[in-house]
This record gives structure tokens, C-alpha cells and sequence, in this order.
């Protein structure tokens, strides 16, 4: 799966989970052709899902957050304005966008930039004209839960 292949696979389900386990499909899973027993750094594919994982991170499509289950997530831009809506259903910590950083030592660092302060001021507007019910429909059934 190429990084366009899996911006398509995100705006499809509009929200998809990196690798946990949970109610939304999983991304690693997709890439990997199949079901990944155990960590998804020990599979074949490894090298693969980590760079379109990392071209995710980049694409303004896409916000990396913890939404569902406080997992690494994945919400196309399309359910920006249902997510800033139903705000009041997930703790403040799920709404965070997750910014992967590479040290001068060559780690990575996930850094949070808190909720609504990654929110465009279009993806503002678009929420206020949305109304509680239809943001959670928008979402899935999963928000609910």
C-alpha cells in the first residue's frame, strides 16, 4: 500500500486505528495484506507500515490523534468538523494531535499539540452548523460507545 493508497483507505473509513485493537478497522492490517500477531515492528512488512504511517503524520488529510480506545488514530479531514462537534463525548487527551518528532539522537518523540489548538478556523465553522446527533452519525457507531 502506498502512503496515497492508505490516505484513500482513511478517507474511506474515515477513521481508522493504527494497529490496536478496537471497534474501527486497522491500518497496519491493511498494509500487511492480512492480521498481525503481536507488534507490528516484528512483521515482514514493518519497514513498509512505518513509512506510511510517517506520511500520514505529514498529510494535511489526516490527523493523528488517540480517539478511539486512546490508541494512535487516524480521521480524515472529511470528519474534522463531526469530531469538533461531538468534542464533549472523548476526554480532551483523545482530541490531541500527535506530532512525531526525530531527535538530534535519532528517536522519536510523539508531542501533543492539545486540543482545539490544531483546529483550522474552516473546520470551525463547517462544526457549528452541524448539530450534536448528526457529528456522532458522522462518526459511527463507535463514537457512541
Amino acid at each position: 500500500m502506498t502512503s496515497d493508497e492508505a490516505i484513500a483507505f482513511v478517507r474511506h473509513h474515515g477513521v481508522v486505528l493504527a494497529s490496536g485493537k478496537g471497534p474501527v478497522v486497522r491500518l497496519a492490517e491493511a498494509i500487511a495484506g492480512g492480521p498481525i500477531k503481536g507488534s507490528w515492528w516484528a512483521h515482514p512488512s514493518s519497514h513498509q507500515i512505518f513509512r506510511v504511517f510517517q506520511a500520514l503524520g505529514e498529510s494535511p488529510e489526516v490527523l493523528v490523534c488517540r480517539l478511539v480506545g486512546g490508541k494512535i488514530s487516524f480521521v480524515h479531514r472529511r470528519l474534522w468538523p463531526a469530531l469538533v462537534r461531538a468534542a464533549d463525548h472523548f476526554a480532551p487527551r483523545r482530541l490531541a494531535q500527535v506530532h512525531q518528532q526525530h531527535t538530534a539522537a535519532g528517536h522519536h518523540v510523539n508531542r501533543d499539540i492539545a486540543f482545539p489548538l490544531w483546529v483550522p478556523p474552516e473546520v470551525l465553522r463547517e462544526a457549528r452548523q452541524l448539530d450534536e446527533q448528526q457529528a456522532l452519525d458522522a462518526l459511527g457507531p463507535w463514537a457512541r460507545q
